[in-house]
C-alpha cells in the first residue's frame, strides 16, 4: 500500500494510517456506532480526522466534520441534528465545550500536536490531555482491526456528511443516498490524482472541497501533506520542500500570495506544481491572470456545490480565452439559468444557477426534506448562486443570491465591488454587503482590512471606486477593521458583519 501522510515533523505510511483506522472502526462499533449513525469530528487538520472518516465507512456510518470556529450553540445543534454517538476533538477545542456535551455522547480526545499549537499560538496547557480524558491513539490500539475496513482503492470519499449554510444561516446536513455501481465507476474514473501525486492541504478539512480533495488522495494512495493553517509564505515553502504537484485553493489565498514581497516569491521553486484546483467563490480576473503569470497554466477552476460536486471545469487556457468564466458543464452534468419567475433564460441573461451531476448520488438534507424540495427545479438543484452563460456555453458567476443587494430596485453584486477593492494598494481583504436604508431599502457598506502599515481613508477608497465603478455601486459606508470574521479557508462570515445593522433596524434580510 502506497501513500504517505505528513503533518509537521510527523509522518505515517498508508499502511499505518489504515491499520489505525481499522482498529478505530472496531472500537467505534463497540461504542454502539452502526449503520446510519454519526461520529462528530471537531478537529483541525490532523491524522485522526482521516482515520475516523475511514473508520466510519467500515461501519456504514457517517463522519460529520464540525466547523470549530463556531460556538457551542452551533456545534451542539449540529451534534443534536445528526444524533452523534461519539465526539472526536482536539484537546484545546474540547476545553470550552466539554461540560456542555450531553452525557450520552462518548468523547474521544486528541492531544493537540505541536505544529497546530505553534500555528495558532495556543497555550500548551490546553493542548494536553485533561485528567480522565480518553486518548484517541491509546484507545484505538486496544482493538483488533475491523475486517470491513475498505482498501484505499475502494474507499468511498462521499461518505462524509458535510453541514453547509453556516455562513448564511443554520447549517444543514447533506446526507448522500447510496451510490450506484455506475456512479462509483464514474467517480473513480474522474480522479486526477494517483500514487505519484503529492497533495498539499491548505484549507480546513471541515470544508467540503479540502475534505473531498484530501479523501480522493487517500483513495488514490497519494502523498498528503496537512497544513495546520494557511500561511502564504509557508505554502510556498511546503510546495518547494515536498515537490507538491496538486493543491486546492480559494481566491482569498491567491490574494494573500500575490501580496507577498517579490523577494519572497522568488525564493521558492514552484516548478513541481501540475494542478492547482480552485473554486468556492468568484476569482477577480486580475488576480487569476496574475496567478497564471506567476505559477504558469496550472490553475483549474471549477464550479459546483457540496450537494452536487463540481459541474463545470475550466483550465487556464480556456479561462484566458474567456476571462471570468468558471468553465463549461462537465460530461453527465446539466446546468441551467432561471429567472425569479422560474423561466429559463437565454445566453447573457442573469439568473439563478440550477445544476445536477449524474455521476454523483442524490442527497437529502438530514431531517429537512422540505428544504431539499425547496432548492429543486426541473430535477436540478441550486446552491443560491447567480450567474449567466455566454453564447459558447461557458458559465460566469455574479454572486451569491443571499449576498445580492437590491438598492432602489436595482440588483447590485458585491463580488464585483470586492474585486475592484482588491486592486487598491493597501487593502488586504474586504467584504461588501447590504445594510438598511430608509430611502432605498438597502445601501452598500464595505468592511476593509488593511495591510500592515497601510494608511487609507474612506474618502480615498470612495474616490478610487468612483474611477472603477458606476456611482450606484460605490458603498456609502466604509469601515476599517483590524481583522474580519473568517474561517481558515479565508471565507468571510458576511452574516456576522451584516447582522448588527439589521438587528439595530429591527429588520431582517
Amino acid at each position: 500500500m502506497a501513500g504517505i501522510f505528513i503533518s509537521g515533523t510527523r509522518e505515517l505510511t498508508g499502511e499505518q494510517l489504515f491499520e489505525r483506522s481499522a482498529r478505530a472502526a472496531t472500537g467505534l462499533g463497540q461504542l454502539g456506532v452502526g449503520a446510519g449513525d454519526a461520529v462528530a469530528i471537531l478537529l483541525r487538520n490532523d491524522f485522526p480526522f482521516i482515520e475516523a472518516t475511514i473508520a466510519t465507512q467500515a461501519l456504514n456510518a457517517y463522519a460529520v466534520p464540525v466547523n470549530w470556529h463556531t460556538n457551542w450553540d452551533e456545534i451542539g445543534a449540529i451534534m443534536a441534528d445528526c444524533k452523534a454517538k461519539v465526539l472526536l476533538s482536539h484537546t484545546d477545542l474540547l476545553v470550552p465545550i466539554a461540560r456542555q456535551v450531553p452525557a450520552e455522547i462518548t468523547i474521544l480526545a486528541v492531544p493537540t500536536p505541536d505544529e497546530i499549537r505553534t500555528a495558532y499560538e495556543l497555550d500548551p496547557a490546553v493542548c494536553r490531555l485533561s485528567e480522565g480524558a480518553t486518548d484517541w491513539t491509546r484507545w484505538l490500539e486496544g482493538f483488533e482491526p475491523h475486517p470491513g475496513t475498505p482498501e484505499p482503492a475502494r474507499f468511498n470519499f462521499l461518505n462524509t456528511m458535510i453541514y453547509t449554510g453556516g455562513t448564511t444561516g443554520r447549517p444543514k446536513g447533506i446526507r448522500r443516498l447510496p451510490i450506484s455501481e455506475e456512479q462509483e465507476q464514474a467517480m473513480f474514473q474522474a480522479l486526477t490524482q494517483d500514487a505519484e501525486t503529492v497533495q498539499l492541504i491548505t484549507g480546513p478539512l471541515y470544508h467540503n472541497a479540502p475534505n473531498m480533495n484530501c479523501l480522493r488522495g487517500v483513495s488514490c494512495q497519494s502523498t498528503i501533506i496537512l497544513m495546520p493553517r494557511f500561511s502564504p509564505e509557508e505554502t510556498l515553502r511546503m510546495i518547494a520542500k515536498h515537490n507538491v504537484s496538486f493543491l486546492h485553493a480559494v481566491p482569498t489565498m491567491f490574494n494573500r500570495l500575490l501580496k507577498l514581497p517579490d523577494a519572497v516569491k522568488q525564493r521558492y521553486d514552484l516548478s513541481s506544481l501540475e494542478v492547482v484546483v480552485h473554486g468556492a467563490a468568484p476569482c477577480a480576473p486580475e488576480v487569476k491572470r496574475a496567478m497564471i503569470d506567476w505559477w504558469g497554466p496550472v490553475l483549474v477552476e471549477y464550479y459546483g456545490g457540496s450537494e452536487t460536486g463540481a459541474v463545470t471545469l475550466c483550465d487556464s487556457n480556456e479561462w484566458l480565452g474567456h476571462p471570468g468564466t468558471v468553465g463549461m458543464p462537465l460530461e453527465n452534468t446539466d446546468v441551467r439559468i432561471f429567472d425569479d419567475e422560474g423561466r429559463r433564460v437565454g445566453p447573457g441573461e442573469i439568473g439563478e444557477i440550477y445544476m445536477w451531476n449524474g455521476s454523483q448520488p442524490d442527497f437529502t438534507y438530514l431531517g429537512k426534506a422540505e428544504m431539499r424540495r425547496e432548492v429543486e427545479r426541473e430535477g436540478l438543484v441550486t446552491c443560491g448562486d447567480i450567474g449567466y452563460m455566454d453564447e459558447d456555453g461557458f458559465l460566469y458567476l455574479c454572486d451569491r443570491k443571499n449576498d445580492m443587494v437590491i438598492s432602489a430596485g436595482v440588483n447590485i453584486y458585491p463580488s464585483e465591488i470586492e474585486a475592484a477593492l482588491h486592486g487598491l494598494p493597501g487593502v488586504r481583504d474586504c467584504a461588501v454587503f447590504g445594510i438598511p436604508d430608509e430611502d432605498f431599502g438597502e445601501s452598500l457598506a464595505a468592511a476593509i482590512q488593511l495591510e500592515d502599515g497601510a494608511n487609507l481613508t474612506s474618502d480615498a477608497v470612495i474616490k478610487y471606486l468612483k474611477g472603477k465603478l458606476a456611482g450606484f455601486k460605490v458603498p456609502r459606508l466604509i469601515q476599517f477593521h483590524s481583522d474580519l470574521p473568517r474561517e481558515d479557508s479565508g471565507k468571510i462570515f458576511k452574516r456576522k458583519l451584516r447582522e448588527p445593522y439589521w438587528q439595530k433596524a429591527e429588520r431582517s434580510i
